[in-house]
């Protein structure tokens, strides 16, 4: 590290309670040009499937709407479950999404069903759930999006529509070291997902650094980290967005997938020493305080990993909470805003 830390949004579309997938997508949207006028660095959307919590099932239709009203953030997915899907057709969704905003998609992969077995099975009949079969998809979808595959490969005979000028920047996205490793081999950027595995992680960046094999994409490593952030004016709000999302993690662990609840609805809650112990656990998959005290805890995290980029996901159940805490995270760090300049007219 040594740079200025860049910082990026992560967007899982969440659905509060009480509240509709159509209200979380209208969320995402504003988050979007807010993130791109504050002059955050990419803005992901993820991919979740049978989980009524979270709105955001089609990473390739969002990106293509929230590219359109963004003017120079970069948009991407994290990240395409890649066994749920065909990878000729991951291919040319986003060789369309290059050709529609070229230079800037970021194409985010992940192995994760991203929800349940049986949903990842119907999404894809033919996924084995193999580790073999993952790493031949990701060679076909690069063969795809670069036609440069070995000429007896069936890439060389049929080509991923359209023909891109440029070719999204592939990533990998990791919660384990192994993943790491498959993004060193293939020439891959690198996001480690501290949000949801949070020991380990500087650990598989640093094996993946060592490990990386240039591309034409990437002559270095590059790495990022992402973890829940929760930025308040004061400490005792940021505390209380903190204990709803204390709830939240327990409740997922329980395979309670209810929208998120309000503060009042869990702040009585008595927690039994076993819960206690995995709310202190989570902890650490989050960072929540003031702008001073979030700067602290995110400087510290870059230098651990030896990054120069932060991902924050920020979930709150009141969607202003969550515009603030954007909001003091870009001040916090000084992010340039973007200015629209004015169009000049001679007379």
């Amino acid at each position: 590290m040594g740079q200025k830390i860049k910082l990026s949004v992560l967007d899982q579309s969440p659905v509060r309670a009480g509240g509709t997938a159509s209200q979380a997508i209208k969320e995402t949207i504003e988050l979007a040009r807010l993130a791109d006028r504050l002059g955050y660095t990419r803005y992901w959307v993820s991919e979740h499937h049978n989980i009524t919590s979270l709105a955001g099932s089609a990473p390739e239709v969002l990106i293509a709407h929230l590219a359109g009203e963004t003017k120079h953030i970069r948009l991407g997915s994290g990240g395409i479950m890649l066994p749920n899907h065909s990878s000729l057709k991951v291919a040319e969704n986003f060789r369309m999404l290059e050709t529609l905003f070229p230079g800037r998609i970021d194409l985010g992969l992940g192995r994760a069903p991203g929800g349940d077995r049986i949903t990842s099975s119907l999404l894809n009949p033919s996924n084995t759930f193999s580790e073999q079969d993952f790493i031949q998809q990701i060679v076909d979808l690069q063969g795809f999006l670069t036609d440069s595959s070995d000429p007896a490969s069936v890439q060389a005979h049929i080509r991923a529509i359209p023909i891109a000028d440029t070719v999204p920047h592939l990533w990998m996205l990791t919660s384990s070291g192994h993943s790491g490793l498959v993004a060193a081999h293939f020439g891959m950027a690198l996001s480690f997902a501290q949000f949801i595995n949070p020991v380990g992680g500087p650990q598989a960046v640093k094996a993946y650094r060592e490990s990386f094999r240039p591309s034409d994409q990437f002559a270095q490593p590059y790495a990022t980290v992402g973890i829940f952030v929760l930025c308040a004016d004061t400490e005792k709000k940021a505390r209380e967005l903190q204990a709803v999302m204390d709830w939240r993690f327990l409740s997922i662990e329980k395979g309670i997938r209810s929208g998120l609840s309000t503060y009042d609805e869990v702040k009585n809650i008595q927690y039994t020493q076993a819960e206690l112990s995995r709310i202190q656990f989570n902890r650490a998959r989050m960072i929540a305080g003031t702008p001073e005290q979030v700067k602290q805890q995110i400087e510290q995290l870059a230098m651990d990993y030896e990054v120069d980029e932060i991902v924050a996901a920020t979930i709150t159940y009141d969607f202003a909470d969550r515009i603030r805490s954007y909001e003091l995270l870009a001040e916090a760090f000084e992010l340039t805003p973007y200015v629209e300049k004015a169009e000049c007219f001679s007379s």
